[in-house]
């Protein structure tokens, strides 16, 4: 099954990046966004119970619970955010210059550009496709890319190490 190329206003770093990629690779904002959503949600409960009360009934319980689903969908925004700037649907300048750099690393110790993984390449090509846009559904099923594999839609060519002008 071909790649879907998808054109984008910004560079794409990478089609289906790894979920740590995708954490290490967190802005401020998206912290903000995490911590918003984590307030936000019991907030919103407290003061909803504040304009029509519920009578016996636990709102320590209530607001932990909601403090819980805050701190999920704030993540899960967070995460979406992030991905977005992998695929190029936002600014990424940031997210391609640490790119560029930590693979270029891993080419200068002699590393593959990816990690290898220890699962057979069907399987790798499986979990490919489950979780290839799986970004755009967290609302209906949270799914995360947890296995390396060497579907990214970028060329690797770009991370050689530029030569330095020796003619001078």
């Amino acid at each position: 099954m071909p790649d879907k190329t998808v054109k984008t206003p910004y560079t794409v770093i990478d089609a289906d990046p790894h979920f740590s990629r995708v954490v290490r690779y967190f802005r401020p904002s998206d912290y903000a966004t995490w911590t918003a959503g984590a307030a936000a949600f019991p907030s919103l409960l407290y003061l909803w119970n504040m304009a029509d009360p519920l009578h016996n009934v636990r709102h320590r319980t209530v607001l932990r619970l909601g403090g819980l689903l805050g701190f999920v969908g704030g993540f899960l925004m967070a995460y979406q955010n992030s991905s977005a700037r992998f695929w190029g649907w936002a600014e990424n300048k940031r997210e391609e210059e640490m790119d560029l750099a930590e693979l270029r690393q891993r080419l200068a110790e002699g590393k593959p550009l990816y990690p290898e993984s220890t699962q057979p390449g069907w399987i790798q090509d499986v979990a490919y496709r489950n979780s290839v846009w799986s970004q755009l559904k967290f609302q209906a099923f949270p799914m995360f890319n947890f296995v390396n594999h060497q579907h990214h839609g970028t060329d690797p060519a770009k991370y050689a190490a530029k030569e330095k002008d020796s003619s001078e």
